[in-house]
């Protein structure tokens, strides 16, 4: 529930701003659905990068304030679950982001009329259902800066698996925007 409830917050708290692109794959999603430039693009996943790493020190450092507080992994790093191979979590990661980056599309465009004023909960609200239906897979990242992050700190597993959690997502977003670019409504 913290995954999508943090990113109603953060739609309603910056999404006036940046549009709340605090994730590479919404991003490239944005941007191969032509609502981005390239450059622009870049930029925002350079520092949604940084942002993530930047919030898994802070987090690191709280959690060694009483590391016996702490519950499963002391960052939230992404791992695929025992008897889950790498390639199996590529494909939770594809489809899940897939899922989540079409709701992000459509709930914010243009031809969504005032219900795009509630885009932040729809959105929010998706990432709880998604998490709900891969956490016991991959931890469900569906979201590459919020694993490096974490990865970072935790090393291990999360970081020799980290590249299931950067492509998975990457090729979900991508599919994503091409499922999009078919199915989106003519502005009138």
């Amino acid at each position: 529930m913290a995954f999508g409830l943090s990113v109603v917050a953060m739609a309603y708290t910056i999404g006036g701003i940046s549009g709340c692109h605090i994730n590479p794959a919404i991003t490239l999603g944005v941007f191969l659905s032509g609502k981005m430039d390239a450059k622009d693009c870049g930029m925002y996943m350079v520092f949604q990068c940084i942002g993530a790493i930047i919030a898994a020190a802070v987090l690191a450092g709280i959690v060694a304030l009483a590391p016996g507080l702490a519950q499963g992994t002391t960052t939230g790093a992404n791992a695929c679950a025992a008897g889950l191979s790498p390639v199996g979590g590529m494909v939770v990661e594809i489809v899940l982001t897939a899922l989540f980056v079409l709701v992000v599309l459509g709930a914010t465009s243009k031809t969504n009329g005032a219900t795009n004023n509630f885009a932040g909960l729809a959105i929010g609200l998706a990432l709880v259902l998604i998490h709900l239906v891969g956490i016991h897979y991959t931890g469900t990242s569906v979201n590459p800066a919020r694993s490096i992050g974490p990865a970072l700190f935790e090393g291990g597993q999360a970081l020799s698996e980290l590249w299931v959690f950067i492509v998975g997502p990457f090729i979900g977003g991508a599919i994503a925007a091409f499922l999009w670019k078919m199915i989106e409504p003519a502005e009138d």
